[in-house]
């Protein structure tokens, strides 16, 4: 232990009020996003929702020229003229195979539920070859109105059971202020996560689905697990050297013990992710990317902001204790 002390490469204490500035700077502008969101979006979420919570069809056309963002406002134009009303676009590039007949770029049109077949699909997919004959309706994807608020409930539903599932088991398995800090530290990173994709809902109209609140459940397991081997060497370590160093010491030791463990872990979970999102399908890339920034916040919030939030706490008790 003593040679853990004198060689320390992370000062969590000592710079304390450094973390605590530095995870302000990371929530406060996903939260700045969530409140202006909540209140200029017609359904007053703090995210742009996608058709699985609010209903809705989304067609998707491949075409062989490559498209750029400068043809949305013509695309948006023509199809707000043959009566499509609040469209919402995207264009996705694609690297051309065999498989995809040559596909350059795959335009995705987001609209009001229309079904997937008869006179509305017809009148879009007219609409769009008007600029782009070569045209090809891929793939339609829709959601009714009653089913998307259904989807959003039971998404709220196993969201709230996981976290009272976690914060019983914290409860059981740790001290009551160990269980406090845990839990504000998955707030911690759910938020920066959320408050992400509301920054990019507003920026380049990302929109969350149903893998979205399977990220958010992956992150909060991820981050629970990094933060209780933190706190388990806390734990050990407060067994045998509580009379010989202060909690403080304690507290930085046993960060310094677990950090190469947990970068280590972080990092070859990244790699995978990383790869997924550079080669894998554009259809999970948002996934993934949720998963990149919930594993990259989770392994920092387990090793500063957790263990901050453990060691100011004892201050704050033994302040009160000297003071009673």
């Amino acid at each position: 232990m003593a040679d853990v002390l004198e060689n320390k490469r992370v000062h969590v204490v000592k710079y304390r009020i450094i973390w605590m500035i530095l995870s302000a700077c990371l929530l406060l502008p996903g939260i700045g996003a969530m409140i202006y969101s909540s209140i200029h979006y017609d359904n007053h979420a703090p995210l742009k929702v996608g058709i699985d919570y609010t209903g809705g069809s989304i067609l998707q056309y491949g075409v062989k020229e490559k498209v750029n963002n400068d043809k949305l406002g013509v695309i948006r134009e023509d199809l707000h003229n043959a009566g499509v009303e609040n469209p919402y676009l995207q264009i996705l590039n694609v690297e051309p195979t065999e498989q995809n007949k040559q596909i350059h770029s795959i335009i995705s049109i987001r609209t009001k539920f229309i079904g997937e077949s008869g006179d509305a699909v017809d009148n879009v997919t007219t609409t769009l070859q008007k600029q782009f004959s070569d045209a090809e309706l891929i793939q339609v994807s829709s959601v009714g109105p009653t089913l998307g608020k259904e989807l959003f409930k039971n998404s709220l539903i196993a969201l709230s059971l996981a976290l009272l599932g976690i914060v019983a088991y914290l409860s059981i398995r740790f001290r009551f202020d160990y269980a406090m800090a845990a839990i504000f530290g998955l707030l911690h990173d759910a938020i920066f996560v959320i408050g992400a994709f509301s920054i990019l809902g507003l920026l380049y109209n990302v929109q969350i689905d149903g893998l979205f609140i399977t990220a958010i459940l992956t992150v909060i397991g991820f981050s629970v697990h990094d933060t209780i081997v933190v706190f388990d060497r806390i734990r050990e370590n407060l067994r045998y050297y509580s009379k010989k160093m202060s909690f403080g010491e304690i507290v930085d030791a046993s960060v310094n013990q677990t950090i190469a463990r947990s970068i280590n872990t972080s990092l070859t979970t990244l790699i995978t992710l990383l790869a997924l999102y550079f080669f894998g399908g554009v259809t999970t890339r948002d996934f993934v990317l949720a998963m990149i920034l919930g594993i990259l916040i989770g392994t920092y919030s387990s090793i500063f902001f957790c263990s901050m939030l453990v060691d100011f706490w004892n201050d704050k008790q033994n302040t009160a204790k000297q003071l009673a």
